[in-house]
């Protein structure tokens, strides 16, 4: 009888018990679909929309060249190429790049296997010895591609001092303009020299 009579108020005051939650439904929500060029090779993605692009790289696409560092965008390890600038991809969720063409460390190479032509970036860091540990050296050389584009294409930074002129690549822009990427080993003197080499064969 308690049972009937409350079911007889709940009826009363036009309440409805919830239903059960769908989990399909739940997990639907929670994924979305997008495509995605990735060193030049189109992937059609189903992913949970929390995945970050680091996270789908190197656990979906077993591209592990590109480093999980601090996951706080921080220090530069993650560093990818989306349409040819620079992102931190442990900050960048999966999702956000439906249509656009990613680059890591692997893609920069010509080729692939023993005859692939490395990219004079990377030519230049194995030429220099501009790593110790390795850790950082794909985000350090793909920040590296990013920065000489838009030094090319003009663009001032925080230590340019004429913004009507075309920065000179001195000590002072490189560091400021390579600030976001950091290297434990302290191998920087190696990575400016680096650097600098590919900035004078304009590569």
């Amino acid at each position: 009888m308690q049972g009937s009579a409350l079911a007889a108020a709940v009826a009363q005051t036009g309440l409805v018990q919830a239903a059960p939650p769908d989990p399909d439904a739940a997990r639907d929500a929670l994924t979305g679909s997008f495509s995605i060029v990735i060193n030049s090779a189109p992937h059609q993605m189903t992913v949970d929309t929390r995945v970050t692009l680091l996270d789908l790289l190197r656990e979906r696409l077993m591209l592990t060249g590109t480093k999980k560092g601090c996951d706080h965008g921080q220090c530069g390890a993650c560093t990818v190429l989306v349409n040819g600038r620079r992102v931190l991809s442990c900050l960048s969720l999966a999702v956000m790049h439906d249509g656009d063409h990613v680059t890591t460390v692997e893609g920069l190479a010509e080729g692939h296997g023993p005859d692939a032509k490395l990219h004079p970036m990377q030519a230049a860091f194995l030429e220099h010895d501009g790593f110790q540990c390795g850790y950082c050296t794909p985000g350090q050389i793909c920040s590296a591609v990013g920065m000489l584009d838009e030094w090319r294409n003009g663009a001032p930074s925080l230590v340019t001092d004429d913004l009507s002129a075309h920065p000179e690549l001195s000590p002072a822009e490189l560091h400021e303009r390579m600030s976001g990427n950091i290297c434990r080993c302290s191998a920087y003197p190696n990575i400016a020299e680096a650097i600098l080499a590919v900035s004078r064969e304009g590569a």
